[in-house]
């Protein structure tokens, strides 16, 4: 399990454990936090459930996809090299402790 801290861009926290093996948009989207609008469901073609990871957390997690790329190219929000869908990012204990920012807007 990780704690994991969603901070809304208002700056708002709300810290979830997250199950190993959820994705971070699973976990938001099933504790109501704003921001993740997740229209697809978890099938990473949508972009709006982009979300800025933090940087000492980038190499605990698996690399992004072709895939994910692309969809990254999408997103309404300012993309960074910490840009992420958290669609396709699943917890695990190695990312305990992680803040997951997210944008102003999704679409």
């Amino acid at each position: 399990m990780a704690k994991i801290t969603f901070v809304e861009a208002d700056g708002t926290e709300n810290e979830l454990d997250v199950q190993d093996g959820w994705s971070l948009m699973q976990a938001a989207v099933s504790n109501g936090i704003d921001g993740i609008e997740a229209e697809c469901g978890g099938s990473c073609c949508c972009a709006t459930c982009h979300c800025y990871v933090d940087e000492a957390y980038a190499d605990k997690m698996d690399a992004p996809t072709d895939n994910e790329l692309g969809m990254l190219e999408e997103t309404v929000a300012e993309r960074k090299e910490t840009s992420r869908l958290a669609c396709q990012i699943k917890a695990s204990a190695a990312l305990d402790g992680m803040k997951v920012y997210l944008p102003e807007v999704q679409s």
